[in-house]
């Protein structure tokens, strides 16, 4: 047919080229900012004694997802603060 001879010509899609390099994401950035406070530190610190804890023992019903809970509502308490401002 007359057109199969020129659809390939008129239909070309070419992806754009990265110039910036590397895409880092925004909210891994902001976690790694918001561990480093006072307060999520001090989670942290809470959450790896109760690991240790529990690790320690070979029998045990204790469980530290209370403490991992209040670690990661702190962080994204944190990261919400400036996430949507970085948001494009």
């Amino acid at each position: 047919m007359f057109f199969d001879r020129f659809l390939p010509k008129l239909i070309t899609v070419k992806a754009e080229e990265e110039e910036e390099g590397e895409l880092v994401d925004p909210q891994q950035v902001l976690r790694d900012q918001c561990m480093d406070t006072s307060h999520c530190k001090s989670l942290a610190e809470k959450y790896q004694a109760c690991n240790n804890r529990v690790r320690s023992r070979k029998q045990t019903a204790e469980t530290c997802v209370e403490e991992l809970f209040d670690l990661l509502h702190a962080v994204d308490h944190c990261v919400t603060a400036d996430l949507f401002n970085k948001l494009k």
